[in-house]
């Protein structure tokens, strides 16, 4: 049977508890009981992402991850969508930089049912990954692409700003969403070698919160688990750090046509995990999080220059963080106006720091989200496994609230002052071109603006900009 300790209940984790125990396989298994609904989530993380790839090969990692979707050695083809939702269950999978995660939500009696699929899969994924599902799912990939990234307005943003914000040859230079050329490239041996390498129990951390019998449910994981065999051969990640400060302002100007102009900009900031990320997170809520921030209180209310105007952060615990800002401007507006302003409000907010009233509604508005995300059983097993993979310890995600509230308004000021300058951000500006409409010498038109919506993520949420999920 499993090895592991009970946690008890910590100040400042709202009397949330989570026990841990390993496999001998290497299996970290997380359980949080909650008998609020007859429900239970499993989350699994594997410790995988696109900062794991190699030059040739980027995509790799959001690729497999919807090959694992097409079948195993026990459940061919859809199963895997058809047992879950046939049990009254929800399901999907994300790839991110820095992992890659699977999860449902199922009623509590169809609990087995779940760590059954979840095992199976990682144990036997091989016996039915072969050519048709490798080419049925780079298509889909491709499509997604195409659907996300590059047929919609600022589609491909995010993709050039984290081009620019790390350099070339950096872990996360390229984003998880990969580049057609390299997701053409990708052969069968590639997706069995990186299986091998990275879907297995060590490598991961299975989280499952809700309505369930702890005693039972560790049963059933080592039933299911314990005698997939572990792998010792995967390599260690690329180094992420850089410098604290760029040193220089990075631009791209880019002409598409779009509804109208915008600036965005990703400032290097600390990385997740620290206190000083708990800050910068504050200073960007102050800063552009919602409507009562002071950019858009100045940008949309006051000077009327901009239509949308927000900044969020991309947590990142391998690399420097990001803050991301994205404003939209209003009518016939010059970038430079914008921008002006935008500085203006950084210096003065650098020199002044957040007030009372502004720090209380910020730790406010964290705290509210961060509840949020625990508040449910698919929420706070996501972040169980989301500490235990990138900082070791699990037990981190019920007392994050608490770290935040005991910020300072000095340190939201310091981080300020030292990161949300010019010569440390990348900027890209979006200025609009006309669609081509004139008619051909055979009559005919050329080719209109490319349909869709507005690309996904602003600056607001940012901490979920880095993800590509399975459906």
């Amino acid at each position: 049977m499993p090895m592991g300790h009970t946690a008890t209940a910590e100040a400042g984790s709202g009397g949330l508890t989570a026990t841990e125990h390993r496999l001998s396989n290497g299996l970290r298994v997380v359980l949080s009981e909650d008998h609020l609904t007859p429900v239970a989530a499993v989350c699994l993380w594997y410790d995988v992402g696109s900062r794991h790839e190699v030059r040739g090969r980027t995509g790799l990692a959001h690729l497999f991850e919807h090959l694992m979707f097409q079948g195993s050695g026990q459940v061919k083809g859809n199963g895997h969508f058809e047992l879950v939702q046939g049990a009254g269950g929800s399901l999907n999978g994300t790839t991110s930089f820095e992992r890659t995660n699977y999860f449902e939500t199922m009623p509590t009696h169809q609990l087995e049912l779940a760590l059954w699929l979840e095992a199976d899969r990682m144990g036997s994924l091989l016996a039915a990954l072969d050519d048709e599902s490798m080419e049925n799912q780079r298509d889909v990939v491709k499509n997604e692409r195409r659907q996300r990234y590059d047929n919609v307005p600022y589609g491909t943003a995010f993709e050039k700003l984290t081009a620019l914000a790390y350099p070339e040859g950096h872990p996360y230079h390229h984003t998880p969403i990969g580049s057609m050329t390299d997701l053409d490239a990708a052969t069968l041996e590639d997706a069995r070698e990186f299986f091998r390498t990275y879907y297995a129990p060590n490598n991961a951390v299975l989280s499952v919160v809700g309505d369930i019998d702890p005693q039972q449910t560790l049963a059933w994981v080592e039933k299911y688990f314990g005698s997939i065999p572990s792998h010792d051969g995967k390599p260690a990640p690329r180094d992420g750090s850089l410098p604290d400060v760029i040193g220089a302002q990075l631009r791209e100007v880019v002409e598409e046509e779009v509804p109208a102009r915008a600036l965005m900009a990703a400032y290097r900031l600390p990385n997740d995990g620290t206190r000083a990320c708990d800050a910068a997170d504050l200073a960007l809520t102050v800063l552009g999080g919602g409507e009562s921030s002071r950019l858009y209180n100045r940008l949309v209310r006051r000077d009327r220059t901009a239509v949308a105007a927000g900044f969020g952060l991309l947590r990142l615990a391998g690399a420097p963080s990001l803050g991301w800002l994205d404003v939209k401007t209003s009518g016939d507006v010059e970038v430079p106006v914008i921008e002006a302003a935008i500085d203006e409000e950084l210096a003065r907010f650098a020199e002044e720091g957040p007030t009372t009233e502004e720090m209380e509604r910020a730790q406010a508005q964290l705290e509210r989200e961060w509840l949020d995300r625990l508040g449910t059983v698919a929420g706070r097993a996501d972040e169980l496994c989301r500490y235990a993979v990138l900082f070791g310890d699990p037990q981190l995600a019920l007392t994050a609230v608490q770290r935040v509230l005991d910020v300072t308004a000095e340190e939201v000021q310091a981080v300020a002052q030292a990161r949300l300058r010019p010569d440390n951000r990348a900027v890209l500006v979006y200025e609009p071109v006309a669609a081509e409409a004139e008619e051909t010498a055979e009559g005919t038109t050329a080719e209109g603006t490319a349909e869709g919506t507005t690309a996904e993520g602003t600056a607001g949420e940012g901490n979920r900009n880095d993800e590509e999920s399975a459906k």
